[in-house]
């Protein structure tokens, strides 16, 4: 009985609020008579924020594969593979590039290098050279010229000009580079075997480095060569220093580095690296072994505000550090690495290098914080890729494949200094 009396009086309160409020029992399609009320801005459902939506900076990697001739060239696919800096070298996407035939070994990217003045990323690859919207990330144009390109690209910080190598020939492409025309070369009959390529901050020069002895210093705009230093051997990887006026090379044969000045054209130092290195080459060559790409020291760079100098050591697996304020620079620590490094790069702001060996080293702790990894978690090896920062999708910093000391290249065609370096 207690229970029916329950049910009654709930029914019972129920039927009277109904009642009491018929715009809440009818809909207005139910009921034309009733009219759709504006809803109170206090009352309305919060919509969900779109911010972290919205065009926003982004730092990212660009790292371009097959990047390197001493890892098999489908170790890591082909494409470029782009990691976010921000989030911890988070993968982003694979933007592809060429596809050859599975049959067919891919063409190595040689070369790789960006203009934010263009908003395009160049690579060369050893056959042609490409240039990528780097909006639309589609192929704006591709050349093979004579059919002897290409190595190394380097664009001029305002954009008028692109320098490229030709594949082990003895001379320089110049060309544009919004439509890939060729405008001129630069004939360095001294240089043969043409490899390694730097430009000026200031865009005038080219600094054409040869797999040879012989580095010869070119005018942009005339197409002639103005000036040849010559090292104690083959010149390997090299950077400038701020204002271009020195040269640091490392070459074969040597666990260190050589510094030329540009006025004088002369080698003015010849530092190398304490220990047995000597023996320890000697004793993996008699086994067969070689440092990568036969060259004891196959990297460096200019780096905390050209203080240091930082190389690679093929003969022990690590880095070295030498102290560039000193007269005569010494090694002043060592960072292990995770596996052989061919190559450094350094990144925006200069707070970190990145290391064809995948490693990414701080370089204030000098410690290494990251791995560069594709989406399938494996490590890269390239000695191509850049930093970028970008703006809408449009580019307004980016890195040398160089570890220059005088900073990057900006949407405004300047040299953005960077004092970290």
């Amino acid at each position: 009985m207690a229970q029916s009396k329950k049910l009654f009086w709930s029914s019972a309160f129920l039927f009277t609020l109904l009642a009491s409020q018929p715009a809440l029992a009818q809909s207005p399609s139910q009921n034309p008579t009733v009219e759709r009320q504006p809803v109170t801005p206090a009352l309305a459902t919060p919509k969900p924020r779109l911010d972290r939506w919205k065009p926003r900076d982004r730092h990212l990697i660009y790292v371009t594969l097959p990047g390197t001739l001493v890892e098999n060239s489908y170790r890591n696919g082909l494409g470029i593979v782009v990691l976010d800096a921000n989030d911890g070298y988070r993968f982003i996407k694979r933007i592809p590039t060429w596809a050859p035939a599975a049959s067919i070994s891919p063409e190595q990217v040689a070369g790789v290098a960006a203009s934010p003045v263009t908003n395009m990323i160049y690579l060369a690859m050893r056959g042609r050279l490409g240039a990528f919207d780097l909006k639309t990330e589609k192929m704006v144009w591709e050349n093979e010229y004579d059919g002897f390109c290409c190595e190394r690209p380097q664009v001029t910080a305002d954009g008028s000009a692109l320098v490229v190598g030709s594949d082990l020939k003895d001379f320089w492409y110049v060309v544009n580079p919004r439509t890939g025309d060729l405008i001129t070369k630069i004939h360095a009959p001294q240089s043969n075997n043409a490899h390694n390529l730097n430009i000026s901050p200031d865009g005038k020069l080219a600094f054409m480095a040869p797999n040879g002895p012989v580095m010869s210093i070119g005018d942009i705009q005339s197409g002639k060569v103005v000036q040849t230093i010559r090292f104690g051997d083959n010149v390997r990887p090299f950077v400038l220093n701020k204002d271009a006026s020195l040269i640091y090379a490392n070459t074969n044969k040597l666990l260190g580095y050589e510094v030329a000045d540009v006025k004088t054209g002369k080698v003015i130092k010849h530092v190398e690296a304490g220990g047995d290195w000597r023996e320890k080459v000697k004793a993996m060559e008699a086994r067969g072994k070689y440092p990568g790409h036969h060259c004891e020291s196959h990297g460096i760079a200019l780096v905390n505000d050209e203080k240091e100098v930082w190389i690679v050591d093929n003969v022990n697996e690590k880095l070295l550090i030498f102290d560039n304020t000193l007269e005569n620079p010494k090694v002043v620590a060592e960072i292990e690495t995770a596996g052989n490094a061919y190559w450094i790069t350094v990144g925006l702001d200069g707070d970190h290098v990145y290391l064809s060996s995948g490693d990414v080293i701080d370089t204030k702790t000098r410690k290494v914080v990251a791995q560069l990894k594709d989406e399938y978690g494996d490590v890269m090896h390239s000695e191509k890729l850049l930093g970028m920062m970008f703006s809408s999708g449009e580019l307004q910093r980016v890195t040398n494949q160089f570890g220059n000391g005088y900073g990057d290249f900006n949407a405004l065609g300047q040299v953005t200094s960077v004092a970290a370096r």
